[in-house]
């Protein structure tokens, strides 16, 4: 896993100066763009740590980049920095997934602690994209049939059930089970039931 980075997005050259001189003094990499434009162009699926982003910008604004961000899937947490903000503003900005909502000037000590967060949530997020990438990978193996018969045995049904809701005997369902669990890694009948629930084949 790569170093984490801070990337800034604020339009106030002053503030970015002032926020990677904290950031870069307590050890951390940092990144900073002037819009949410130039932050976009730049990205890269390979980017990995958080953006600390102002609320109020020329263009796309702070929460219409958070949207943009979250519509791209892009993984990075958020922290908003503003000088702006109001209680309706935060509460959209934290429902929107936002790590903190911080004012200017902002603590230096609180910041680090919020970016400090973020890296966590980072790490957890990029874990669990790769985790999801790996179970669809295993569901993919799986065929039409194995795929109907993993979806009922999650929902509890017994392997004549099963046999009989199918039209296939209990035998059949027995060897389509097995190729199931072989083919996805799952160990045991609640970890299949784990695995349909996170790449969401038991809704």
């Amino acid at each position: 896993m790569q170093e984490p980075t801070v990337f800034i997005v604020d339009d106030d050259a002053a503030v970015r100066d002032s926020l990677t001189l904290m950031i870069e003094q307590a050890g951390m990499r940092v990144q900073s763009f002037e819009n949410a434009k130039t932050f976009l162009n730049a990205y890269q699926p390979n980017f990995f740590g958080c953006v600390i982003i102002d609320v109020k910008m020329p263009g796309m604004d702070g929460l219409q980049l958070q949207e943009e961000l979250a519509w791209r899937k892009i993984l990075l947490p958020v922290i908003f920095l503003t000088g702006h903000g109001d209680i309706p503003m935060s509460v959209r900005a934290i429902k929107g997934g936002a790590i903190d909502f911080l004012t200017k000037p902002v603590i230096r000590e609180k910041l680090l602690i919020c970016v400090r967060a973020a890296f966590t949530e980072a790490k957890k997020r990029l874990s669990d994209a790769t985790q999801n990438r790996e179970i669809t990978s295993c569901l993919t193996k799986l065929t039409r049939r194995e795929r109907e018969v993993m979806l009922l045995a999650v929902q509890g049904h017994s392997n004549k059930e099963i046999g009989s809701y199918l039209g296939i005997s209990y035998r059949t369902v027995e060897i389509h089970k097995s190729k199931i669990m072989q083919k996805t890694g799952a160990n045991n009948l609640l970890d299949l039931a784990r695995i349909a629930r996170e790449s969401e084949l038991s809704e």
